[in-house]
């Protein structure tokens, strides 16, 4: 009798899993509606430039930290790729510990130093500190060590979700800030004290700055190159990274967890017997922020991974000089699996043409899935 009670039971149970599925998708918004925002005002562009200066040096000195175990991708190599093209800073990358920095979803860094080696080296401390997200939001050497810089007068600026990590330290308790959309709802639940500004890509106060999705990089690290070096030499690396135009402005109402995707990446993750790992080739001289945009992209469909691959397991030096370890010891890959080289092709157009080849393999709700994810308005 227990038996067939507990048999009819886990009927039950399994019939009631797709009705109670079924009404949560329901309840979720249809679609997201995209809009062109108003631009900004000159008044806040200028008061958010000036509010970014360089606090010490003519030339300033950027650290962008990351913790050993799973940093985000993009959040850790767009940055350094872009503020490391312009020349305007000196820019190092960092980590807790000896050791590489595992990236999330994809890549293995070789970071410069660690954070007792920059301290040694930069006892007056950085100028800025960008923070990227973590696997954890709390990691307590990296707790200590903002609070340091921002004691020492650095400007922090947290990327995407990094902006969890810096709300951990306590920074933003009454100021302004913004962060990444999937995060916001918990986010502004575990730190009240937060002011949350929607509509804004990047959003400072008194010597914290944050941004939106992963993409956001791209604009700030833009926004910082106008702060330290003028507009016309954010204007020209913009035009080499293939980005017309850039501004604070932002629909973040277009940004939600919605129906569509849901269902796409509830249909993607159960076909788990029809998941690839893709080649993507680690060549000498790549630029890493396309790099960066292209696994990362390709990481995020729930179909597929990208795994670098090099003829040896040594580090690859790329066009900035970081150093990249491979994730497999390949000479080739098979031709069906293997992504296009990353290449000459400008980081804004990479991510495009990624995004576009994503539509072309698994459709395009897979491809509004992944720009979904990296808060990636795609024209």
């Amino acid at each position: 009798m227990t038996w067939r009670l507990l048999a009819w039971s886990g009927i039950a149970v399994a019939a009631l899993v797709p009705i109670i599925v079924g009404i949560w998708l329901l309840s979720l918004p249809a679609a997201s509606a995209f809009r062109v925002p108003p631009a900004i005002a000159n008044e806040e562009r200028d008061a958010m430039l000036a509010a970014l200066k360089p606090p010490k040096r003519t030339r300033p000195l950027i650290a962008i930290i990351g913790i050993n175990d799973m940093t985000e991708t993009t959040d850790y190599l767009m940055p350094y790729g872009i503020l490391r093209r312009a020349d305007v800073a000196d820019v190092v990358t960092l980590a807790t510990g000896p050791g590489p920095v595992t990236l999330f979803p994809v890549l293995k860094v070789e970071p410069d130093a660690t954070i007792a080696a920059f301290d040694a080296a930069h006892p007056d401390g950085a100028d800025y500190v960008i923070v990227p997200a973590m696997s954890r939001d709390d990691d307590p050497a990296v707790m200590q060590w903002i609070r340091h810089q921002a004691e020492q007068g650095a400007v922090i600026v947290g990327v995407c979700a990094g902006g969890k990590v810096v709300a951990s330290t306590g920074l933003l308790d009454g100021r302004r800030a913004t962060t990444h959309w999937f995060y916001l709802k918990d986010w502004r639940a575990n730190h009240p004290a937060i002011q949350y500004v929607a509509d804004r890509r990047i959003v400072v106060d008194r010597g914290v700055a944050t941004t939106t999705g992963i993409s956001a990089s791209m604009p700030m690290s833009l926004t910082l190159i106008e702060t330290i070096a003028g507009r016309g030499k954010a204007e020209a690396v913009a035009r080499e990274i293939g980005l017309p135009s850039w501004d604070a402005r932002h629909d973040s109402n277009a940004f939600k967890f919605t129906r569509p995707f849901a269902l796409t990446a509830i249909q993607n993750t159960l076909a788990f017997w029809n998941r690839e790992q893709l080649g993507l080739a680690l060549v000498p001289g790549v630029d890493e922020v396309s790099l960066a945009l292209v696994g990362d992209s390709w990481s995020r469909t729930y179909r597929s991974h990208a795994a670098t691959f090099a003829a040896t397991g040594d580090a690859v030096t790329t066009r900035n000089g970081l150093r990249i370890y491979p994730q497999a010891v390949a000479g080739s890959w098979p031709a069906d699996r293997l992504l296009p080289a990353v290449g000459a092709t400008p980081p804004a157009q990479a991510l495009d043409q990624a995004l576009a080849g994503i539509e072309t393999r698994y459709g395009r709700s897979t491809a509004d899935v992944v720009a979904m994810q990296l808060e990636y308005p795609r024209r």
